[in-house]
Order: structure tokens, then sequence, then C-alpha cells
């Protein structure tokens, strides 16, 4: 038996009179941090100090020990947000298993609630997941992993005057929380070395960078100003549901995409805090309208800028074909697209009885083209306008700078910055200046997908239906990753829109799979 498993057993002996409560009976926020001191944060894992729990996921009870609250560095600049909750099944205690797991071999699923680039606080147990269903924590915990649910400062986080979560911060914070989870892999349960991330949106692309990253000196400046452990930050699996992410050339990749698209229909975030957004039995409040010709000639020439980017990347298939785009925009990687997405296609079509109203209205599908009961073609154009768009152009880096990812890259001092030269050179607010490149390169993970230490296993999913950024954003970022040789699940679900946690059973099992060595 490992040391790590025999101190477990022996600290469980402590505990054992201990009944499991009702979700409903947990810790509230408004308690201390559980590892702060007299002169500090104790970063070394405390297993005494935790609260039990019972909850229910899909029809079966499950018992875990709840380590909440911990601030996983020793200097924080908030802690409310740079916080990690650590859930443990109960079985892990006594010698158990559960799905061939143990206390020592666990793998530790790492969650961020991070949307937007905004502050998150790390997630608990009892958050409800879509539907009202479990979340991904208990689905987790019901699969015998170890969750480190994280928390990360983000991009409107304010103290003292001074704006404290702009770029690069959360993704240090996750950096951070990771080195926790090495630094104390001998004393507590779960294996560091099997740390699967996960998020969606900005959280997503976060996961994404925090794969790509690992262990890169690029990030060494920050850790000391928040007292990060001296430890790895590699981590062994990426999940990313979404991802908004390599953002300097976001605008052009969407106006490729959307060219032509002028109708558009976004949610009004304007709202985000008022009862008619949070009302679950209405639809969000949106906004329609039309592009005015100024925005199409900004969609012109964005999209034309493209195909130079896209080519310059060196992109090849698994079959090792390039994959180009001319001066128009046309060419194999677009066909590569379209493949991508007949490949959803006849995966959705293929699990719809036969003669089916669903399947009828399937084939009814203007742009899907069918032989022999599948799916055979996809006309690219045909999906595009399908629907409107969701952003007007450039619909990243705003020419106004006031857009989220403007917001992001701002400063301790400025609340929004421009991030990509194009904007920057037509900036309608001649007081905001061009973010600094080397920040802008530590929140993409295009530029680290090559680096020796990156995740080796990697499972990116955008749906069909989502137009918050280009397509071609996440495709290019799983290319890259093939082409360096990293085990890649890449697909896009069927009619699903910009979400997330959407197929935990699949995610899990492919977790499983790659932790056992069957993928």
């Amino acid at each position: 038996m490992k040391l790590k498993a025999l101190s477990i057993c022996i600290l469980s002996s402590i505990f054992t009179a201990q009944t499991f409560a009702n979700t409903a009976e947990k810790p509230s926020e408004s308690l201390p941090f559980f590892n702060k001191t007299e002169t500090g944060y104790d970063l070394n894992f405390n297993a005494q100090n935790y609260h039990p729990v019972e909850a229910e996921v899909n029809g079966e009870k499950i018992q875990f020990r709840a380590f909440e609250r911990i601030v996983y560095v020793s200097k924080p600049i908030d802690p409310e947000y740079q916080t990690i909750n650590i859930y443990v099944p109960e079985a892990y205690y006594n010698e158990g298993e559960i799905n061939g797991y143990n206390a020592a071999t666990a793998p530790i699923f790492l969650p961020n609630s991070v949307g937007g680039y905004m502050p998150a606080k790390a997630a608990s147990y009892d958050k409800k997941g879509r539907d009202d269903s479990p979340s991904a924590i208990l689905v987790a915990l019901s699969k015998g992993y170890v969750v480190a649910s994280v928390g990360a400062r983000g991009r409107t986080l304010q103290k003292e005057g001074k704006f404290i979560g702009k770029a690069p911060a959360a993704i240090i914070d996750l950096k951070s929380a990771v080195r926790y989870l090495h630094a104390n892999d001998e004393t507590m349960p779960g294996d560091a070395n099997k740390i699967i991330s996960n998020g969606t949106s900005a959280g997503g692309a976060l996961s994404a960078l925090l794969g790509a990253s690992a262990d890169h000196f690029d990030y060494e400046p920050y850790f000391n100003e928040i007292g990060a452990l001296k430890a790895s930050d590699k981590i062994f699996a990426v999940s990313a549901y979404s991802p908004i992410t390599n953002l300097e050339n976001a605008d052009i990749a969407y106006e490729w995409q959307f060219n032509g698209v002028n109708e558009f229909s976004r949610i009004d975030m304007s709202k985000l805090n008022s009862a008619e957004f949070n009302d679950r039995s209405k639809p969000k409040p949106k906004i329609e309208g039309s592009l005015n010709e100024a925005e199409i000639k900004l969609s012109n020439e964005l999209a034309e800028r493209f195909p130079v980017y896209l080519n310059s990347l060196n992109l090849v298939d698994e079959a090792g074909n390039s994959l180009i785009l001319d001066s128009k925009g046309n060419g194999s990687f677009k066909d590569y697209l379209a493949n991508v997405i007949k490949h959803s296609a006849n995966k959705a079509y293929s699990q719809l009885a036969e003669n089916s109203e669903e399947q009828k209205a399937f084939q009814d599908i203007s742009w899907l083209s069918f032989e022999e009961g599948k799916v055979s073609k996809v006309d690219w154009f045909g999906y595009v306008f399908s629907d409107k768009r969701m952003k007007s152009p450039p619909a990243f880096d705003t020419l106004n700078a006031t857009s989220g990812e403007n917001n992001l890259f701002g400063t301790a001092t400025e609340n929004n910055r421009h991030f990509t030269f194009y904007s920057a050179e037509r900036s309608l607010n001649q007081n905001i200046n061009l973010a600094d490149p080397q920040i802008v390169k530590r929140m993409n993970p295009m530029y680290y997908v090559d680096n020796p230490n990156a995740a080796e296993h990697w499972r990116i999913r955008v749906g069909t239906a989502d137009r918050d950024t280009s397509l071609a954003i996440s495709a290019i970022l799983a290319i890259k990753l093939q082409m360096a040789g990293k085990n890649v699940s890449y697909e896009t679900p069927w009619g699903v829109p910009h979400s997330g946690d959407y197929d935990l059973d699949e995610l899990f099992q492919w977790a499983d799979e790659i932790v056992k060595g069957k993928k």
C-alpha cells in the first residue's frame, strides 16, 4: 500500500463517529477560509478539515468528504476567488474502490466555472447542472473521481481602486491551483499525475490554455506575487467545451465564416441581472438587427485576412493532406470543416428511428445531401446561412473597445484595451491603448501546442449551432494538437448551442479510457 493510502486509512478512523450531512447543511460561504492561520494560509492539505456529505446522483446515493474554501496560494490578491473545493469519495478512506480506482489511483477532475473571462468562485457540489440535472462534480464523484473545483480572478474584479483580475490573472490562478495539487499529492487522495481540467466558453479556453502551457517559463514572473507553491502545473488531459480562444485571430475567423450573413441575433447582456433575464421559464431577451454599410465593409476586410493567417499555420489533416484556403476563402480547410459537420450529422441521424417524423425533418434540411441512408455532403454555405450571426464586426476586439475581451486585456489602471492592430488603428476611442503582445500571447494556447509539457489528451466539443465564435477556431486548435502528436477527440455535436457539460456520461467514458490506457 502506498504511503498516501496508508495515511488516509489512519486518519479515517478518527472520524468514524461522524454522520453524513444532507446537501442543504453544507457550510456557508460566510465561514472563514479553512486553511487560514494567524500568520497567513497553510498550504499543506489538512485531511481533518472537512464536512461529510451524502447526495444523490441519478437515483444512486453517494457519500464523500468536502474540503472547501481552501486558499491555494499564500499571498492571495482576493481569497474569495483564489480558492479550491476538494471532494473525495468516502470509500477511499476505507480502502475501498470505485470504478476500479482507489485513494492512490483516482484521477482528479478539475472543473472551473469561468464564463466570459469573469471572476468565478470555486463551484460547490450542490450547484445544479443543465436542466436541474446533477452537476459535473457529483457525476464525477459517482464515477470514482476526486474533484478539485477551482476558482479564479476575472476581468471585472477590483480592489482598492485597481483592477486585479485582468489577463493573465485567471490562468495564473488555475496554474497555482494545479501546483497546490501536485505539492500535496502524497498527503491527499487522488493522483496529481492524472488531472483532467474542464471548462466551457472562456472556461473552456482557460482549460485548453492550462493544458497547453504547462510549466512554461512565460508564466514564472507571476507566481511569486501571489505566493504560489513551487511545483508543477502540468495536467494529464483537457476537456474544453466551446472554447473562446485564439482571440487575436478570432475576428478574422468569425468574418471568414459569417461574411454575407448580415442579420444578427444575440442575447441582451445589458439585462444580465434583471428578472426578465433570470426567469428560466422565458427566453432570454435578445437584440436583433442588421449590419450597416460600414459593418459590412469591416466584415469584407476582415474575411479577406483570414486565409493568410490560416495558410501560415501549415495545417495538415491526419492523412497528411494540406489544409489551405485561396484568396477568396475557399479550399481544403473549408472542406475539412464541412466534413466535420457531416460526421456530426450522420451521428445524429443514425440515432433517429427509421421513418420517424424526426428523421423526415432531418431529410428536409436543404443543405444536407443524402445517399444510401446517410448524409453524403454538407453545403458549407447553406450551413452558414441557415441561421443569423451572433456578433457584429469586429466580433471580439470591437472598435469602441467595449467587449468582454477588450475588458480582459485591460490593466490595473485601464479597464479596456485593444488587442489587435486592426482595431487599434481604427479605434473609435483614441484614449484606448494596445495590449502588451506578451500578455495576449499568454492567453492563447496556440502558442504552446508544441510545449513538451503540454497535456497528452484532449477532448474539444463545439456544437453545430454555436455562433459565439467561428468553428474554425476550435478546428485549428484540434488540428495543431494532432500535428503535435496529441491524442485529440474533436467533435461538433449536432444542433448544440454555445454550452457545456451536456454529455457527462460520454465525457467520463472518454476520461476512463485515457486514464486506464484504453485510448
